[in-house]
């Protein structure tokens, strides 16, 4: 099987665009805990072909997070991890069986209105963040990822409510993250998506993010948690909005 430097797909001109869009939204996320995946999933899907955008995307940030996990590997909440874990098996195993094309615009409105409540709403009862309440999170947004690609903000704001430290933060968001989207090889692998060909660029992109978080990371140092809490929350909130007009363009509220 060939392996080309570039996809078809993309010129040379957007891949370098991209490549320093990985290092900037990679310094977002680590710096203020969420936004930059979101980001870079609309700055691909500007460019890149729609069979592309999710798999490529999946693989990427798997990369980056691993990057920014084994960055702050010391801070990470093993117990949110292993309660996640099985969650994640759950999700991608049902969403893998399926295979099935829904409705974007219901899980957009659902997790956007999830996210504005974990953001601004009141606190939910302790319970929800035991084992069993990480479980159901997890393997939700994990079977929504494999189609919606947008569930880390979520993630984000799920994790936010359980920690009040940025680092534990940052560092359990990202070690959750690359559970999330490791399962996406498999998938896409499964239902013919040739993942050869993008292999350099995607690889390349792995290597510009490491380097957003390092950059992140240095200035996460710099700020407070308090301070923290309130850009993540506005970072969430900008998100979850914007899943709100994408999920009324999409169900046609506007026509």
């Amino acid at each position: 099987m060939e392996i080309t430097l570039l996809p078809e797909s993309l010129s040379l001109s957007v891949a370098i665009f991209l490549l320093g869009s990985s290092v900037i939204t990679s310094m977002i996320t680590a710096s203020l805990g969420a936004g930059g995946g979101v980001l870079l999933l609309i700055l691909m899907a500007s460019w890149m072909p729609a069979t592309a955008i999710i798999p490529v995307h999946g693989m990427i940030q798997l990369g980056s997070n691993s990057g920014r996990m084994l960055l702050t590997w010391k801070h990470i909440d093993w117990r949110v991890i292993a309660a996640f874990i099985p969650g994640v098996i759950a999700g991608a195993t049902v969403g893998a069986w399926l295979l099935v094309s829904l409705p974007a615009y219901l899980w957009q409105l659902a997790i956007a209105m999830f996210v504005l409540y974990l953001c601004w709403g009141p606190a939910l009862p302790k319970g929800a963040f035991g084992s069993a309440g990480i479980f159901m999170a997890s393997a939700v947004t994990s079977f929504v990822s494999l189609f919606v690609g947008a569930t880390g903000p979520l993630v984000a704001a799920f994790i936010k409510q359980i920690h009040g430290d940025r680092f534990q933060v940052v560092a359990t968001f990202a070690t959750a993250m690359v559970l999330q989207h490791a399962p996406k090889a498999l998938v896409f692998g499964m239902t013919g998506f040739v993942f050869a060909h993008w292999l350099p660029f995607i690889l390349a992109m792995i290597t510009c993010g490491f380097v957003g978080t390092w950059l992140g990371l240095r200035l996460l140092n710099s700020i407070n948690n308090r301070w923290f809490s309130k850009a993540l929350n506005l970072i969430l909130t900008i998100l979850a909005l914007r899943l709100l007009w994408q999920a009324s363009l999409a169900a046609g509220w506007w026509t």
